[in-house]
């Protein structure tokens, strides 16, 4: 922990930047009637359980099939290395300034008033209909057992639930997530154990699989029937484009940052874990399901509950019973716990706007235990978006929808490499070392740029398979690039509208709040001192202490 006095020196009300007016104020006003009630076990289950949704489990087969193995595996090694990225680059400003919306709210500070906005709106609407969707796909994962049951019924549960949880505050939500996220956890890295047991010929025939199947049917795909290379490289970019759009969400640690007792802390620790999801729930995952299925399997993609699994499928491959079952069950809690938590991060962001003005002032309402009610009762309406697959006609609007979301998630993840980038020239340019930050990494400036890099190509170029002759489709066309027309659309309005400017490094605000929050700081630090030392010694430490004596 760095100590306070080396850190820049808050500059007097009349030395503030006159564009400082998103109203943040000290970092005890930023709460704005939340309540900090999370804990590091809290932050470290919901770092490790927060992403792990329907698409580790059933999205990951659609790019296998797309990309093929080798091209499957490449294509997860660089959306890890952005993830990674990514946090390094949120991490560091988040510990650093651990302000109610985060990122979302330091893009104010650190580069354009309107680009906050333009993130927020977009990161909001982008969540809330996530959350649609995990409703949806809870009520698909059920027909895997029965088709008697109206799937609306199996929404209006999961939506309940959802409601539910949200409404009971941080702490419930909280709870729940830790229980959840050990599930899926468990569910994940047993998957992994057994994919490298079947691999190794633990099935009922006892047959080793190998690397089999990077040769037959081959390494990559011809993407479309695309000839050559080429083919094989749009293969390859499918696939990155689909795992990027299921490993959207890493970010959602910074958004509760402010809702911990001491976020300096704790928020390092919960970054820590960091490598664990991209190594092993991602990457290793990624590896071991191009192993055990081929590409040419023609049940992957074919449904949307456990049978179309690639981890299913080598299962029933191998003559296990039961088995997909269970992992239908597992794949279950991870959907209604991603749709819990997307409801929690769209509603922290709505909080947040309503906080900076970005939002009606109505939305920052909270309950005395810290819920922000009428924040959540606006949100989860839209997760009633979910009741349009019940009917046929209306499905397709829905699975519009579901395009939307992918594409907003990615453009977050810009939008934070930008703003991390302006935060060090505002750094630069004020002469404020680097040894200041809690929490730094060597490599997050580079970082910074890879994210820029990789997630560009990903957003420019996500929908060319429609400019192909003869396979043009509005539907499609809309869905790869209305996000990003709607991102820029309020931005602009929002420029012509406030006539933000372009903050200069030189006038960057590094300073509001931090005396409050090194404040708090020292003291959760003396508090937990004084814990330790009263904390009465067990009774094999008094013998110890005695013989020593």
């Amino acid at each position: 922990m760095t100590d306070s006095h080396n850190y820049p020196k808050t500059p007097l009300p009349s030395e503030t930047p006159s564009y400082h007016s998103d109203k943040l104020g000290t970092e005890e006003n930023n709460l704005a009637g939340l309540q900090r009630k999370l804990n590091a076990r809290h932050l470290t289950f919901i770092s490790l359980g927060s992403v792990i949704g329907t698409g580790i489990f059933l999205g990951i087969g659609n790019a296998l099939v797309t990309a093929g193995p080798v091209g499957l595996v490449l294509a997860y090694a660089v959306i890890c290395s952005v993830v990674y990225c990514v946090m390094l680059c949120v991490g560091e400003m988040v510990t650093y300034l651990p302000v109610v919306g985060a990122h979302l709210r330091l893009s104010a500070r650190f580069v354009d008033p309107s680009l906050s906005a333009a993130m927020s709106w977009n990161y909001w609407y982008c969540w809330a209909l996530i959350a649609a969707v995990e409703a949806s796909a809870v009520a698909v994962l059920m027909t895997y057992w029965t088709d008697a049951v109206n799937s609306g019924a199996w929404i209006a549960i999961c939506l309940a639930v959802t409601l539910g949880v949200n409404l009971c505050g941080p702490r419930v939500y909280a709870e729940v997530e830790c229980y959840m996220s050990s599930i899926k956890v468990l569910t994940i890295v047993g998957l992994i154990v057994l994919s490298i047991a079947m691999d190794a010929g633990a099935g009922s025939d006892g047959e080793v699989i190998g690397f089999r199947h990077w040769t037959d049917p081959g390494p990559f795909v011809q993407y479309q029937d695309v000839p050559s290379r080429l083919g094989q490289f749009l293969g390859f970019f499918s696939g990155l484009t689909t795992a990027a759009f299921s490993s959207i969400g890493a970010e959602m640690l910074a958004l509760v940052a402010a809702e911990t007792r001491n976020p300096r802390v704790i928020v390092p620790r919960a970054l820590k874990a960091t490598w664990i999801r991209v190594v092993l729930f991602y990457f290793l995952g990624a590896f071991c399901v191009s192993l055990i299925v081929p590409s040419n399997e023609l049940r992957l993609g074919s449904a949307s509950t456990a049978s179309a699994s690639p981890y299913v499928i080598a299962i029933e491959n191998a003559g296990i019973k039961v088995l997909p079952h269970i992992i239908n069950a597992c794949i279950l809690t991870s959907a209604l716990s991603a749709g819990i938590s997307d409801l929690f991060t769209a509603t922290r962001t709505l909080h947040a706007m309503a906080g900076s003005g970005l939002a009606p002032k109505l939305f920052s309402q909270t309950t005395s235990w810290g819920c922000p009610w009428i924040a959540v009762l606006a949100t989860w309406s839209i997760g009633l978006l979910a009741f349009l697959t019940v009917g046929s006609s209306a499905a397709g609007v829905f699975i519009f929808l579901v395009k939307l979301t992918a594409l907003s998630g990615v453009i977050t993840w810009e939008c934070i490499a930008v703003t991390y980038l302006r935060f060090r020239a505002g750094m630069k340019a004020q002469q404020v070392p680097k040894s200041v930050l809690p929490w730094k990494s060597g490599f997050s400036t580079i970082g910074a740029w890879w994210i820029i890099i990789v997630i560009s190509s990903v957003l420019l170029f996500s929908g060319w398979p429609v400019f192909k002759q003869g396979n043009w489709s509005t539907a499609d066309f809309f869905g790869n690039y209305l996000p990003l027309m709607i991102f820029v659309a309020v931005y602009g309005g929002f420029k012509v509208g406030t006539r933000s400017r372009f903050v200069r490094a030189s006038e960057m605000d590094l300073t509001s709040g931090l005396e409050e929050i090194e404040r708090r700081t020292k003291q959760c630090e003396e508090e937990d001192e004084a814990k330790k030392a009263a904390k009465p010694r067990s009774r094999v430490a008094t013998v110890l202490r005695r013989l020593v004596a």
